[in-house]
């Protein structure tokens, strides 16, 4: 154990008093390299649509979410993480336009590369924008085992919206379902389809949280999902122990990088992934999290950018690499200033 001088030999306050003592000693920094921004796509042209339960937030046509597309190059963000917004008409039990290859993911990832080359595309794998029930993969259809999501076969259904995701030329493909085996499934199509560097960020430790509500909002899954819930896939919010082994599994079977989800409610779980694995890891600033810093931020409880700039650092100094955080591009502005 380390011994530090006493009281007064030993006055931590004196690496406190000016600013440029504090900037030389600070042990944890943000960057906008340390950012990805989660942007909802909607077909069509000239769609720009508020999502009333995240303020400052949109749902976008590609043709307006290629300005953003700019400002993030120019800003310094180095990947933006797609999430679509379905049409109702093309939502089916089986969510096969997940895997469309003309279908809207794949079509905006092929403009966005073609316009951005430098900017990282991440796109999200799972059924739920896709399924008229809203769940992440395929309901049983035995009456007794009303609720539950089938597992392999819903891997199937996800190998190959991965792969037509690989195909349009993604960068990241960012299985987010939960289920077993998945990672494996997805890295050995990559590998046998040639697309050996698309990378893959697993959502490893994924719960079952309260805190996605406006998300779903957001992608129009709500209203599909109804009363029902997704804890027969997701992590249980009490487990901290079981994170380390769904990262360990994803690690061992070809993901390049994790994520725990939500984020600061399981920074404790974003600290222990680091420490055990030594991995890139990655944390979600949810939608949750993100409405009640602007809802208090907007009744003017709170001091908005401090509090936003001072929870993107907490997740880095758990331990994460980066954050996928609706915040990115205010933060990005912010940090350019400095």
């Amino acid at each position: 154990m380390t011994t530090y001088a006493s009281y007064p030999l030993g006055r931590p306050r004196r690496l406190r008093r000016d600013s440029f003592t504090r900037n030389l000693v600070r042990e944890n920094a943000l960057t906008p390299h340390d950012l990805i921004y989660p942007i909802f796509v909607v077909d069509g042209q000239r769609q720009r649509q508020a999502v009333s339960s995240m303020p400052g937030v949109e749902r976008l046509s590609l043709d307006l979410l290629l300005p953003v597309a700019e400002e993030c190059v120019q800003l310094g963000i180095p990947v933006m993480a797609l999430f679509p917004v379905i049409e109702q008409p093309l939502k089916t039990p089986d969510g096969r336009e997940a895997f469309n290859p003309d279908g809207l993911v794949p079509r905006v990832v092929r403009a966005l590369k073609k316009e951005f080359p430098e900017l990282g595309i991440m796109t999200d794998v799972a059924l739920d924008p896709f399924t008229s029930h809203g769940q992440d993969g395929l309901p049983s259809p035995d009456p007794l085992e009303d609720g539950y999501i089938m597992n392999d076969e819903t891997v199937e259904v996800l190998v190959k919206q991965a792969l037509c995701q690989a195909a349009a030329g993604t960068d990241i493909v960012a299985p987010s379902d939960m289920m077993d085996g998945r990672i494996g499934a997805i890295r050995q199509a990559l590998e046998a389809n040639h697309f050996i560097h698309t990378r893959i960020m697993a959502y490893s430790a994924k719960y079952a949280s309260a805190f996605y509500g406006p998300f779903r909002d957001a992608v129009g899954s709500a209203a599909n999902l109804g009363k029902s819930n997704k804890k027969v896939y997701q992590m249980d919010p009490g487990n901290s122990n079981e994170a380390l082994r769904e990262v360990a599994l994803d690690i061992a079977e070809g993901a390049d990088m994790v994520m725990v989800k939500p984020g600061m409610p399981y920074l404790d779980v974003v600290r222990r992934v680091k420490d055990e694995f030594k991995v890139p890891t990655f944390a979600y600033q949810v939608s949750g999290e993100y409405a009640m810093l602007k809802a208090a931020a907007q009744n003017g409880w709170l001091d908005h950018d401090a509090v936003m700039m001072e929870s993107l650092l907490a997740f880095k100094r758990a331990g994460a690499d980066g954050v996928l955080t609706y915040f990115a591009r205010d933060a990005a502005r912010l940090l350019q200033k400095q």
